[in-house]
């Protein structure tokens, strides 16, 4: 709905304002920014559907899964395009869709870790909520599967090789370079990402104690 009875005109600018700003800090990965702008977006223009998928979106990449929960449900009270709704309310389904299904069989008979099984899934909840009001298209299952799988595989720098892994779910290899990119683009995922890497110590860590390092050098030097 583009907006609700009783909302005037200046509150529609701001949300829209809001919500713009939002985009820019979720784009930056400035989640706790963006989360406090889309919250004004939505209390100002409660009706606003896209608001409120924003926020849900937000919330998911930082992993407050709580709270992407309820912003989705009052996405879909005010969503009017009932199928785009529909989509949505399938995340809510306690059962497993088919692409879990066939992840987690395949990732099984791979004999991946039960931690690297539950990050795949996790990306796949992520990554239907990130893509916002763009299209899902599901073919094949395995396609989607076979993506999670690789991507989850490179995150954790596993040794795979891609046509091999196309093969083992029995789809082209191009298909899952195509869903591959994709899931990296929407996700914005780099390697020994936080939300999927499932090892005990983390690379990154030793990166973020070295900038930590080199900006209390560069702070030392500058003093008098």
């Amino acid at each position: 709905m583009a907006g609700g009875t009783g909302v005037t005109a200046t509150k529609r600018r701001r949300a829209a304002k809001q919500n713009q700003e939002g985009l820019e800090f979720y784009g930056s990965w400035d989640l706790e920014q963006a989360v406090r702008r889309f919250r004004v977006a939505t209390a100002a223009d409660p009706d606003n559907a896209e608001y409120h998928l924003n926020l849900a979106r937000a919330l998911a990449r930082g992993g407050d899964y709580e709270n992407a929960v309820r912003a989705l449900g009052d996405y879909i009270r005010t969503e009017s395009d009932h199928k785009l709704a529909e989509r949505y309310e399938r995340l809510f389904a306690s059962a497993l869709d088919d692409v879990e299904k066939t992840l987690i069989e395949k990732m099984r008979a791979a004999k991946m870790e039960l931690g690297e099984i539950g990050a795949a899934i996790q990306m796949w909840l992520e990554y239907r909520i990130a893509i916002g009001r763009r299209p899902l298209t599901i073919r094949k299952p395995q396609t989607w599967a076979a993506a999670l799988d690789y991507t989850v595989r490179k995150v954790n720098f596993h040794h795979v090789v891609r046509r091999e892994l196309a093969a083992f779910y029995g789809i082209s290899d191009s298909a899952l370079r195509a869903r591959h990119e994709d899931l990296v683009n929407t996700l914005d995922v780099m390697p020994a990402d936080y939300r999927y890497f499932t090892g005990k110590d983390n690379p990154l860590d030793k990166l973020v104690e070295a900038a930590q390092m080199l900006e209390q050098l560069e702070a030392r030097f500058r003093e008098a």
